[in-house]
């Protein structure tokens, strides 16, 4: 069944793992493609703001060359319509060369391509010294385009390119002069790239032969990781502007947000493991928890003791199904109650209410209590409480626990065991009773065959007539001290042997065992022992039944006789002595013999029940000595004679200790 149950929860465990894995993994896949998707998108925002940039800067470039063609064309308007003169035209070109950096020269040509004007003449009047540059218009002599010539290499300080651009003057379709405007290509990308283009990229002016003609790298040479190259359409030539940026390939981690991103997922990976290391640890909980809930409510089922729990207003909380059977009420009866409770014994409700009271105040017996409870059908059941306080996780008390015993079972057990040992007494008094019947049948008839010979001198006196009344009352005498005698002894044996309840009352030991030598010196005489007495006197009183003690001192004297049997007669000495332990406060008795002793492997099993060396014996004896002693609070024990035999002693606490200790 158990495999079972896990055959069919497996798929449902499967994929409640396997899907956090799956998204787990994606996350991972996720997190790891981001930045290199963030370095590529930032590769692509920078190509194409490169692209965007240079696409300006040529747009800004061929504004401003088609600007100044426009202002030279409108100069030559003016000289056309004979609305200039030489000096004002060089005012003109002056003014556009200081507005205009890049411009290297402007100059004014007839058409027979001498100079009219140039600014690189310092008087007009030496204009006509100045070498012209030879142009070659073809057939463009009466065209109104602007023609750029290949740029050249001026051989100056500055060794610089200069482009040169002829605009043609055309009047009645008739070419009457040019304009000649120069431009160096270095000033191009000086004057008209920003300087923040120029500061994050390398810039270079080619022509179509890859020569390069300028070039502007104010931030340094350029990575050759974005470039971008540029046709620079110029009339009738075309040049190449080419940007190289000085920026790298981006850095993985350059991104300030993508590490954000990154630190923040790996956070969150953190949390996501730590948090299924928690879960994991709670389902193990929870798992552990369950089983243990399982377990100790089975534990609980199966108890044969009550348990209740009630809260610091002494309410009931919790019952276990034991003690409901107990009482003979369900639990949803009884929860949530407060005192009196419905299983209170009506005759016990001051009882119950004073326990109550003191269990409040903080008073709890830790040997537990007896008392009653009345069961839903009226039955009284007597119980054993055991009280404990209940403590929370803070330390704090939050209420009691309490375990109930029903003890109907212990008394009625405990009322049989007694009856049983009083049987057992009996059984054994009346086992020691038939071992003496014969010696007492014999030592009854020497007081008996007494009695019958004085009584028959008596009357052998009365019939001769002869009337010696000291002699008659002497043999009188003797007949009664025979007659007492055998009385004592027959009383002795009834008080012995008669069946009653065991009662303790303040006993005198020396009268007790007083009372017993009768019977100890007729068992002594039959076995020809000597018996020895060191009686101290003065003894504190014990509190004992004495018959009791007198079965105990029969036995032990018993005991020593038989061991003595084989024992040489001179030395078959019983002695019997008493004494006090002031220290321990206990009256002692020993029973002193020279008999065969007691092996150590008999030692060990002495006061075993039915355990015996004898044949005809129950193996009782020894052991209803020791229940009777320990009955009265005291101790049987034995240890070797060092003369030869064994001591038993039994020692009885004085009845002044016993009573100090009641009250």
């Amino acid at each position: 069944m158990k495999s079972l149950y896990r055959t069919q929860s497996w798929p449902n465990q499967k994929w409640r793992w396997i899907i956090p894995i799956l998204l787990l993994l994606l996350f991972l896949s996720t997190l790891i493609w981001l930045p290199w998707q963030a370095q590529r998108m930032e590769a692509n925002e920078r190509q194409e703001q490169l692209i965007a940039d240079s696409l300006w800067v040529e747009q800004a470039i061929q504004f401003q060359l088609t600007r100044n063609d426009e202002v030279l064309r409108q100069i030559g308007g003016e000289i056309a319509s004979a609305k200039l003169q030489r000096e004002t035209v060089l005012d003109r070109f002056r003014a556009i060369l200081k507005n205009n950096r890049e411009v290297q020269r402007i100059a004014w040509y007839d058409a027979n391509n001498k100079v009219v004007v140039d600014t690189r003449e310092n008087t007009v009047a030496n204009a006509e010294r100045l070498p012209v540059p030879k142009f070659e218009f073809g057939s463009l002599d009466v065209s109104e385009e602007t023609v750029c010539l290949r740029p050249v290499l001026e051989i100056n300080a500055k060794n610089a390119y200069l482009l040169h651009c002829q605009i043609p003057m055309i009047k009645d379709e008739r070419r009457i002069g040019s304009m000649m405007i120069s431009y160096r290509m270095s000033g191009i990308l000086e004057e008209l790239v920003p300087w923040w283009f120029a500061q994050d990229n390398q810039i270079t002016i080619t022509d179509i032969d890859d020569r390069i003609l300028a070039e502007r790298a104010a931030g340094g040479s350029g990575k050759s990781v974005y470039t971008h190259s540029r046709a620079l359409e110029l009339p009738s030539l075309t040049l190449i502007l080419r940007t190289n940026s000085i920026k790298s390939e981006p850095k993985l981690l350059s991104n300030l947000l993508v590490l954000s991103v990154i630190l923040l997922s790996a956070g969150l990976i953190w949390s996501l493991m730590a948090l299924w290391r928690d879960i994991n640890r709670r389902l193990a909980a929870e798992g552990a928890l369950r089983q243990q809930v399982t377990f100790r409510t089975a534990m609980e089922n199966s108890l044969v003791t009550g348990l209740r729990a009630r809260d610091m207003e002494g309410r009931l909380t919790y019952v276990n199904p034991a003690f409901c059977r107990m009482v003979g009420f369900p639990p949803e009866e009884i929860i949530g109650r407060v005192p009196p409770m419905p299983y209170w014994a009506p005759e016990a409700i001051e009882e119950y209410q004073q326990r109550f009271t003191q269990l409040l105040a903080g008073s709890v017996p830790s040997e537990g209590f007896e008392t009653v409870y009345q069961h839903a059908s009226g039955e009284r059941i007597p119980v054993l409480i055991y009280e404990s306080a209940l403590i929370n996780e803070n330390g704090r008390q939050t209420g009691w626990m309490s375990s109930i015993l029903d003890i109907s079972e212990l008394r009625r057990a405990q009322d049989l065991t007694r009856q049983q040992e009083e049987k057992l007494h009996t059984s054994a008094k009346l086992a020691t009773m038939g071992e003496i019947a014969s010696m007492l049948a014999h030592e009854l008839n020497q007081p008996l065959a007494a009695i019958s010979s004085y009584t028959t001198g008596a009357i052998n006196l009365l019939q001769s007539g002869i009337m010696d009344r000291p002699l008659f009352q002497s043999a009188l005498e003797k007949v009664n001290a025979q007659a007492q005698r055998a009385g004592h002894i027959i009383r002795s044996v009834h008080e012995f042997v008669k069946k009653r309840e065991a009662t303790r009352e303040p006993v005198q030991i020396t009268d007790l065992i007083h009372s017993v030598t009768p019977l100890v010196e007729l068992q002594a005489q039959t076995s020809h022992v000597a018996l020895q007495w060191q009686i101290k006197s003065g003894l504190p009183m014990v509190l004992a039944d004495s018959v009791l003690l007198e079965q105990v001192l029969l036995n032990l004297t018993r005991n020593a006789i038989e061991s003595m049997q084989k024992t040489p007669p001179e030395n078959r000495i019983l002695r019997i002595e008493t004494s006090y332990d002031e220290e321990m406060q206990q009256v002692i008795v020993a029973v002193i013999d020279r008999g065969h002793g007691i092996p150590a492997e008999v030692a060990e099993q002495l006061f075993s029940p039915f355990f015996t060396t004898k044949s005809s014996g129950m193996g009782m004896g020894l052991n209803i000595c020791r229940t009777a002693v320990e009955f009265h609070g005291g101790k049987l024990s034995h240890r070797d004679n060092p003369v030869g035999g064994t001591i038993f002693q039994f020692a009885l606490p004085i009845y002044q200790q016993q009573q100090s200790a009641d009250n």
